[in-house]
């Protein structure tokens, strides 16, 4: 699917600039950033699902710890 990016000039520079260093496109700068970006907020949601379920299971527990 085609998509516009409108980009702020500085932006536009900074990311020229990271792509010529790395010898790529920004173009495959700007698909590797989002898969990053999604994989980073997948692995943020499961550690919050994580920590939830553990605070269910075992929060009486931890709050007797705390007051140890």
């Amino acid at each position: 699917m085609a998509m516009t990016v409108r980009l702020p000039e500085e932006l536009d520079a900074a990311l020229d600039a990271l792509a010529e260093r790395r010898h790529t496109s920004k173009h495959a700068l700007i698909l590797e950033a989002t898969e990053l970006l999604l994989s980073s907020d997948s692995k943020t949601e499961r550690a919050t699902s994580i920590a939830q379920s553990v605070r269910a299971r075992y929060g009486e527990l931890l709050t007797r710890l705390e007051d140890a």
